[in-house]
C-alpha cells in the first residue's frame, strides 16, 4: 500500500479529460509535478497542441501524452484508452473534467438544449469511466475524480438545465463510489464555484466598463454573488483539491465531494 502521507505519484498514471485549458490543464500540471505520468485529451487540436507545449516545457515529454478526443464519442474515447495503455500500461487515476455551463431558464430551454446539456454532463463522465474502468480495476489504488459544480447542490434559475444535470452527476458519483468500492476504485468529486476561466474572461470583455480592470470587475462580481472570500477562485486551487482526492492522502474517501467555492455554498 502506498504511503498515506505523500502526494508523490511517481508510480501512477493519470488521465485528464478536457486537459487543454483551465482546471484540466492546471490539474495535469500538478499531477506532473507530483511525479505521475499524465495523459490529457481535448477536442480542439490547436488548444491541445498549445497545452502539450506548455506542459512539455516544464516536465518534458517522457511522462506526457496529449491525444485529440471528443469524450462524447465512444469510439474516440476507446481509442484514447488504448493509446494510454500502449504508452503507459494502464491508468490509475481518471479525472473527468466536464465542459462549460449553459445559461438558460426553464422557459427558454428547448428540448434540444435539454438533451444536449444532459448528454454532455452525463456522458462526459460515463464514457471515459466505462473506457478506463478495466485499467483502473487493475490498479492497486484506482481513483476517479469528477469535476462538478456547486450548482449540483445550489441550483441557479438562470442555469436550470446545467443545475439539474450537475445534480444528477453528483448522484452518479455517489452510486459509483459504492458500486466500485469492492473493486478498489474510489470515486469522488469537486464542486466548483466561480473560478477564473475563459468563459468569465469573455464576459468581462463584453461587460466591463471602459478602463475597468479584470481585478476590479471580478471583485465586483464576487461581491455581487456573495462570495465570502471576496474573489473568484483560480484553476490551480480546484486542481489542489483534485490532486488530494486522487492521491493516497484520500485513500479512505469515496462517494463524496470537496466544496471549492470560496464559501459560496449555503449548505451545512
Amino acid at each position: 500500500m502506498a504511503s498515506a502521507l505523500s502526494f508523490r505519484l511517481e508510480d501512477r498514471v493519470a488521465v485528464v479529460t478536457g486537459g487543454s485549458s483551465g482546471i484540466g490543464l492546471a490539474t495535469a500540471r500538478l499531477l506532473l509535478r507530483a511525479g505521475a505520468r499524465v495523459a490529457v485529451c481535448g477536442r480542439d487540436r490547436t488548444r491541445l497542441d498549445a497545452a502539450q507545449g506548455a506542459l512539455a516545457a516544464e516536465a518534458g515529454t517522457d511522462r506526457l501524452l496529449a491525444h485529440r478526443c471528443d469524450v462524447l464519442d465512444a469510439d474516440e474515447v476507446g481509442n484514447f484508452a488504448d493509446a494510454v495503455a500502449a504508452r503507459f500500461g494502464a491508468a490509475d487515476i481518471l479525472v473527468n473534467n466536464a465542459g462549460e455551463g449553459r445559461v438558460s431558464t426553464f422557459a427558454d430551454t428547448t428540448d434540444e438544449a435539454w438533451r444536449a446539456e444532459l448528454d454532455l454532463k452525463f456522458f462526459s463522465v460515463i464514457r471515459p469511466t466505462r473506457a478506463f474502468l478495466p485499467q483502473l480495476e487493475r490498479s492497486a489504488a484506482g481513483s476517479i475524480v469528477c469535476v462538478n459544480s456547486l450548482l449540483a447542490r445550489q441550483p441557479e434559475q438562470h442555469m436550470v438545465a446545467t443545475s439539474a444535470a450537475r445534480a444528477g452527476v453528483l448522484n452518479l458519483v455517489r452510486s459509483l463510489g459504492t458500486e466500485l468500492a469492492p473493486k478498489r476504485v474510489r470515486v469522488n468529486a469537486v464542486l466548483i464555484g466561480l473560478v477564473d476561466s475563459g468563459q468569465w474572461r469573455r464576459r468581462f470583455q463584453a461587460q466591463a466598463a471602459a478602463g475597468e480592470s479584470w481585478e476590479a470587475w471580478s471583485a465586483g462580481l464576487a461581491k455581487g454573488k456573495g462570495i465570502p472570500l471576496g474573489r473568484l477562485g483560480q484553476p490551480q486551487e480546484a486542481a489542489h483539491a483534485i490532486l488530494f482526492l486522487a492521491s493516497p492522502l484520500a485513500s479512505y474517501t469515496t462517494g463524496t465531494f470537496i466544496d471549492v467555492s470560496g464559501g459560496l455554498s449555503r449548505h451545512v
